[in-house]
């Protein structure tokens, strides 16, 4: 039997131990790396129910506002003021379909054709895009790249006609019109493809189409890219042949958080009436731009991927609104004056984050 000397001292002992015990346990959690550690300022939560709109601010000489707060912004969902839970102004990379008018006249397609190289000028390392043309048909090009050579080469490439009885299927990259590489789904498709019908008196193009088919290409890139078509067009549309009308068009843009940036050349310059250039833009949150000669196509090109790159974004969680509507409109507003806001119309409930 253990005196009450040993007692004390296997007491001693064992209360060591575990102090020992508890500071070697402590030790091994502070050297041990945190797992995926957040960036400050820029980690973002994402629920099923989160509703995601990018913003542009702009003065009234059309330059972009970088020094805006998230107190100075304020948000509407069908006239309900929602709260921001969210906000960034971190630039996120492009993931863009540059889809271009393959039937405009002669001088405008000469034009279109010595600039358009100049979008890989406007792109960063981080972006991709593809190079799509349409006339009565959607031809899909060689699919989505971030290498800026190949890009270059796609578009030296174009084969952008001048207006014409008859014009034959493109070459190089540009094949039968497709999407993911199989049938464009619910775009027209020719009897015999290589030629465009003319019809005297009539809008031959199916501009409807061609965004629609641009859309699902862009349908299933990233979450964490912001996701453009680059519209280069005239705006000339032939309601009657195409498969899809503008409504359709839009929700899916809207679906799948689309927006449209229009390039309007030709004759869409001198008639800058709401047409579908202007229509698609204003839906999307995206702009529309008026080129009047080659050089100012360079330049917009570049003002293009540089105001989608570096827009706002907003994330709020719907409250107070009729959750069973599948259409909800948007309207974003900034508390400071002299400022125009451009954000999308609106949202489909189906197009919410999962």
């Amino acid at each position: 039997m253990k005196s009450p000397r040993q007692f004390a001292a296997l007491h001693r002992i064992l209360l060591a131990s575990a102090v020992l015990a508890s500071f070697y346990a402590a030790l091994a959690v502070a050297q041990t790396p945190p797992q995926n550690p957040a960036k400050p300022g820029r980690a973002i939560v994402v629920t099923s129910a989160t509703v995601i709109v990018p913003v542009t601010v702009k003065d009234r000489q059309g330059r972009l506002i970088p020094d805006l707060h998230r107190d100075e912004f304020r948000i509407f969902e069908d006239n309900v003021e929602q709260k921001i839970s969210t906000f960034t102004d971190a630039a996120f990379p492009l993931s863009m379909v540059v889809l271009v008018d393959n039937d405009l006249k002669t001088k405008v397609a000469e034009q279109v054709d010595a600039s358009i190289q100049a979008v890989v000028l406007g792109m960063s390392t981080a972006d991709e895009a593809s190079v799509c043309l349409f006339d009565q048909y959607f031809h899909e090009g060689a699919g989505f790249t971030a290498n800026q050579d190949k890009l270059i080469t796609q578009l030296k490439r174009l084969p952008v006609d001048e207006s014409q009885p008859s014009i034959s299927a493109p070459s190089g990259p540009f094949g039968p019109p497709t999407v993911n590489g199989q049938a464009a789904p619910g775009v027209n498709q020719p009897d015999a493809y290589g030629s465009t019908q003319i019809i005297k008196g009539q809008h031959t193009k199916a501009l409807d189409d061609a965004v629609y088919a641009a859309g699902k290409l862009l349908e299933d890139r990233g979450r964490d890219r912001r996701k453009i078509i680059l519209l280069i067009s005239d705006g000339e549309n032939g309601a009657k042949f195409n498969t899809n009308d503008y409504k359709t068009v839009v929700k899916e843009l809207l679906r799948n958080n689309i927006s449209v940036y229009s390039i309007a050349v030709g004759n869409a310059t001198f008639d800058r009436k709401l047409n579908r250039l202007s229509e698609y833009a204003h839906a999307t949150g995206g702009d529309t731009y008026y080129a009047l000669k080659r050089g100012t196509m360079e330049e917009l090109y570049a003002r293009v991927t540089e105001q989608a790159r570096h827009e706002y974004t907003l994330y709020y969680t719907p409250y107070g609104t009729d959750r069973a509507a599948d259409y909800h409109s948007i309207e974003v507003r900034v508390e400071r004056e002299g400022l125009n806001v451009t954000a999308r119309e609106g949202y489909y409930t189906s197009g919410l984050q999962q």
